[in-house]
Order: structure tokens, then sequence, then C-alpha cells
């Protein structure tokens, strides 16, 4: 017997994940459904495009396991299929003394996680970016710079390859539940699965509550991620990724400098609340979206306790001048006018009614369904582990529920 499953979401996670189970099971049909004009388009596609080591997560955690396997398995896929790649290795810099103890645990972490770390004083550091400002630094071999939308659009061909498809234009507006599953409205057209899988990532809080999952305290808030490219005057700065030691109870890493595989140097990114799940610009407004955030108890809860770093984050947003003064602090001869504003991303970060951020990856299972309702950074790095992680997920619940 065929059983119909359908993947909402094309991002780098949804592809992955339907492309694994396609390719392992013939006796499925799996079908993406994505409501813009092109896979990859909203968190794949405005990231930094960075292959990240690992030495941020905790030991143990889904961060750490999924990054460190999928990081290998992303860089033999972009080298089977051409895809553009590059190992840069990266700097994480201590700009102040009391940096220094933060740096050090992330070095012990590294190290950890087998990673190929080595401590720099300043004039080593140089060696790697000689325009690096730092008191010290930490390199770390295992880091990348990757095209994520070929990845991704890669993944779909070989879904079709297998005998899956991607249907785009597809917004998922209402579902219906039946005997068997699902009864999906996708822009006036009907379609039955047997099984969904939801990796929706800014809109999958929603499309979970959509599928029945009604009491699960999980909120989805929009961060928006603002870049700056550098003109070609202070590009030549910057050989690779330079990043600050982050705050370690933040999920941001906080602006840093990299290198992409075109070869332009991206500073940023802040993080700026969202007006809408898809507000990429201040002008966009989305009256549902913005109330559901203000309405949500663990907003307010979250917001208490980081009021002043998100004071500075917003003032960051506003003022150009605050944005250089932290570029600056890694590499001092960067210029105003050398800063050229870039598109933005939005980081799609669940918040538990606590008010507490949901650090690592949550997928909750419904009936029939599987809900993919936080996929934090690193999950572009680690989408092939991931998806292979959701389809073995997806499989078990097929068999028990069928």
């Amino acid at each position: 017997m065929v059983l119909k499953v359908t993947v909402i979401g094309a991002g780098i996670v949804g592809m992955s994940t339907a492309a694994e189970l396609q390719r392992r099971d013939s006796n499925l049909r799996v079908t993406v459904l994505e409501k813009e004009t092109e896979v990859g388009l909203h968190q794949t596609g405005r990231n930094s495009g960075v292959t990240h080591s690992g030495i941020y997560y905790k030991p143990g955690s889904f961060k750490a396991k999924f990054c460190i396997q999928g990081r290998r398995e992303i860089e033999d896929f972009a080298a089977r299929h051409q895809i553009g790649y590059r190992r840069t290795g990266k700097l994480i810099v201590a700009t102040d003394s009391e940096e220094l103890p933060r740096l050090a645990l992330l070095e012990e972490r590294g190290r950890e996680h087998g990673l190929t770390i080595t401590r720099l004083d300043r004039d080593e550091a140089r060696e790697f970016e000689p325009h690096v400002n730092c008191l010290s630094a930490v390199h770390v071999a295992e880091t990348g710079i990757i095209d994520f939308g070929g990845v991704v659009r890669q993944l779909r061909n070989e879904l079709r390859e297998a005998g899956g498809d991607v249907q785009l234009g597809q917004y998922v507006k209402t579902v219906r539940r039946t005997q068997k599953g699902w009864l999906i409205d996708s822009g006036g057209e009907s379609r039955a699965a047997d099984f969904v899988v939801n990796c929706g990532g800014l809109h999958s809080d929603v499309i979970a509550r959509q599928f029945g999952l009604e009491n699960f305290r999980t909120r989805v808030i929009p961060f928006r991620g603002e870049y700056f490219d550098l003109a070609e005057s202070s590009a030549r700065l910057v050989n690779g990724l330079i990043y600050p030691v982050p705050n370690p109870d933040l999920p941001f890493l906080g602006v840093h400098l990299t290198r992409m595989i075109n070869g332009s140097v991206h500073a940023g990114p802040n993080a700026v609340l969202a007006l809408a799940r898809e507000g990429y610009r201040w002008r966009k407004v989305s009256s549902r979206d913005l109330l559901g955030t203000l309405l949500f108890p663990g907003f307010f809860k979250l917001a208490a306790r980081n009021i002043r770093v998100g004071t500075y984050e917003l003032a960051r947003s506003l003022s150009t001048r605050l944005f250089l003064r932290d570029l600056q602090r890694l590499v001092p001869e960067i210029n105003r006018k050398d800063l050229l504003k870039s598109a933005a991303g939005v980081r799609a970060q669940a918040v538990d009614r606590d008010g507490s951020l949901v650090d690592d990856f949550r997928v909750i299972s419904g009936w029939k369904s599987l809900h993919v309702v936080n996929a934090p950074s690193p999950a572009a790095t680690g989408a092939l582990a991931i998806g292979r992680y959701i389809a073995d997920q997806a499989r078990g619940e097929l068999i028990r529920q069928n």
C-alpha cells in the first residue's frame, strides 16, 4: 500500500527530510508544499552561509550532535554535487579582559567536540586576519562557507528523481481531519495525506495548531537580523570569518564578519523583534503576527529578563554608528562610508510560556503528524543529519499509527 506523506515547508530542513523519506521507502509518495515560488527563500536563503563547527553547543545536545555530524555530511554533499563550498576556519576574538574566561570555556568545549582548536595571542591571530583587534583569540579550523541555496535545490532534484514532488505556490489554508489522515486545502486545491511533517519554520507553531496541537505551550517569536555588506575598500580587511565571544545567555552570536562564497563580506546580524513573521523590513507589519507576539505571556517575561540587551539591539538597528562601533571592535579600520545596507533575515525563535528561549531542537508528535517547532542555528549546517533524524521519527510514527 502506498502512503501519501506531505511535508510542509521547502526550507533546507524540510527538503532534507522529504528527500530522505522518499529515498528510503518506495511505498511512500512524498510531496512538499511550499507557499513561495522557489525553495529555500526564507531562513535557508537569508543566513550568513556559514557551516558551523559545533564549538558553541553543549556536549550531548541535539545542536552539537546535528552540527558536528551534519557539517561533515554537507561538506561531502557539496563536493559530490559541485556546490560552492570553502573551508575557511574562523577566529573567535576576545577584545576585552572580561571576555577571556568565556573564550577559555569555548576553547575547552571545542576540544571536547574533537575540533582543531588553536589558542592565539594578538600577533598570532593577525597571521590569519592581519587587521583584527583582540587580546586573545581561538581559531577553529572546522568552519566554512557554503551555498545553502545550491544545497536545497539539489535536494529538490533528488526528491523528484526518487519519485517525490515539490508543489510551489501552495499555502496551507485549512486542514481537516479525516478517518485515515488529513485533507489539506492549499490555494484552492485539496489533497489527502496519510501523514504530515510540519517543517514550516517561521509559521511552524501556527501550522501545529492547525493540526490539533492546541495545548502546546510554545510560540515562534520572529527576530530580524540586519546586515551590511562591506565596500571593497573595507572588504579587503577581512580574509575569512571573524566572530566576537558570544553572550552565553543568548542564542545570538553577535555581529560578525563573514567573507561569503561569492567573495563579498557580510557584516552582522543584530537581533531585533520583527513586526511580522516575514518582517524583513521595518515597514512590513502584520497586525495578526504582532498581536500574537504581544498577547503571548512568554514574550513579556523574555523582554523583562533581557531589557538591557533588547534596548541596545534596537538602538543598534536604528543607528549605523552603533553598528559600526561593534564592527570596529573586531576590525578598527572599517569605515562608515563602506557600510552598504544588505538584505535582512528573520530567525524563528521558539519561546515557552515562562519566557525561556527554546535553545535546542524540538519535535512534537501529533495525530498522524510530526511538527518541527524549533530548528535553530545550526539547522542549515546540520540539515542532512536533521533530515535523517526527522525521517526516522516520521517512519516510526507511520508504523505506529497506521
